[in-house]
């Protein structure tokens, strides 16, 4: 009634249907780069009132956890399992004694054989099957084994585009990363949100493309680590933008053709492999100032990669172990080195910090640090309308 007042409505009045802006979302919204539109409207706001002034870009990726809580493959199966044998028991209590032994260690697979012990029960029993709160529990544990065996998910949950993403070596988080770049005047140019297991260094060109097509002259990129990779600094040098991120030396030169989608966590000081595990440790090769360049090995875990769907190519059948290898310096990579020593860089990473402060803004005033709905495409509209209002908010303020 509230708002009826306040639209000045009849009180008996009709209101739209609550499915209206659904139906909006999904058909109107359709194939509209809602992302890009809204940026793009606001960088042109601020390069029309001479806001912007600096050529240089900020760049970080900031996560926002999914809506639906993660659980793990192995307690799917076990609330399944649960849940089929209360409704057995209600029906046919004396079956207890007929149960497959359960599994009390937590390995997958053991699990995964005592669930098609369970089916197997069942399917030999079309009685007790047929019963339909009996056969419903059945079909959902027959799809939850289905689901982690041919698709090897090791996490469950509602958001199927959510995935799992590493904050640092020993924690981890489950949802989506927004990769961001903001010029010094604290206006983000330009976003991409992908899901939690991606790295931050590959969507750099990207973050690039954008702000200039959104009206930045773009001669400088400021970030950490996490962007001076080989391809990003070889980008730099071709299109002649300076990439002021400190050389870390865990930074892939793409020796192995397969490898190259491999991608470095600044956080954990870890690779993660394009099926996103992170590798376990890593070792040191080689001695300094000989010949030889250094080489850094990282370990990852054997187990996964041997049920890993993309290990064509990257894993050996019957390898013991799983490593990636990289060498510490090449040429590219000393022109970086050299230029960290020079005024520019210095000055200039001074302004890094301003990134961390508008992602917190983005959190912490708008609420961008969850998810408010389901799947990659409702959080890329979730990230529009926060960064259109966080824009226009800066916009006022410095016009």
């Amino acid at each position: 009634m509230s708002f009826k007042y306040f639209l000045e409505m009849l009180p008996e009045e009709d209101v739209i249907n609550p499915s209206t802006l659904t139906k909006f979302r999904r058909q109107r919204l359709k194939d509209t780069n809602l992302l890009d539109l809204l940026i793009n409207k606001t960088v042109s706001i601020a390069v029309e009132k001479g806001i912007i002034k600096t050529k240089s870009i900020i760049v970080d990726a900031t996560h926002s956890l999914s809506k639906s809580n993660p659980i793990s493959a192995i307690d799917v199966l076990r609330e399944r399992s649960k849940q089929l044998r209360k409704s057995i028991y209600r029906y046919q209590e004396d079956w207890k004694d007929k149960m497959p032994t359960k599994n009390d260690s937590n390995d997958l697979e053991k699990e995964i054989v005592y669930s098609k012990a369970l089916e197997t029960l069942l399917e030999a029993s079309p009685t007790i099957r047929e019963v339909p709160s009996i056969k419903e529990k059945l079909n959902l544990l027959k799809e939850s084994i289905d689901d982690i065996e041919n698709h090897k998910q090791e996490i469950v949950s509602k958001d199927m585009d959510a995935k799992l993403g590493h904050k640092s070596a020993d924690s981890s988080f489950f949802g989506f990363k927004t990769h961001l770049a903001m010029t010094e005047e604290r206006i983000i140019t330009g976003a991409v949100i992908t899901s939690g297991e991606k790295g931050d260094g590959p969507v750099l060109p990207e973050l690039i493309a954008q702000s200039k097509n959104n009206g930045i002259a773009v001669d400088t990129v400021i970030g950490d680590a996490a962007y001076s990779g080989k391809n990003n600094l070889q980008l730099g040098k071709e299109k002649d933008i300076k990439i002021v991120a400190k050389l870390n030396p865990a930074i892939s030169q793409g020796i192995r053709k397969k490898e190259d989608e491999f991608d470095y966590n600044k956080d954990a000081d870890m690779f993660v492999c394009p099926a996103g595990h992170i590798a376990t440790r890593k070792a040191i090769q080689g001695k300094k100032n000989i010949q030889t360049n250094q080489v850094i090995t990282y370990y990852f875990d054997v187990e996964k990669c041997k049920n890993c769907p993309l290990k064509q190519g990257c894993y050996k059948e019957g390898a013991k172990t799983k490593t990636y290898s990289i060498s510490i310096k090449s040429e590219i990579h000393q022109e970086q080195i050299d230029f960290e020593t020079s005024e520019y860089f210095k000055e200039k990473s001074k302004h890094r910090y301003k990134i961390e402060a508008k992602n917190g803004e983005l959190k912490n005033v708008h609420g961008y640090g969850r998810a408010v709905a389901y799947g990659i495409e409702n959080m890329e509209i979730q990230g529009a309308l926060t960064i259109f209002a966080v824009n226009l908010k800066r916009i006022l303020k410095l016009n």
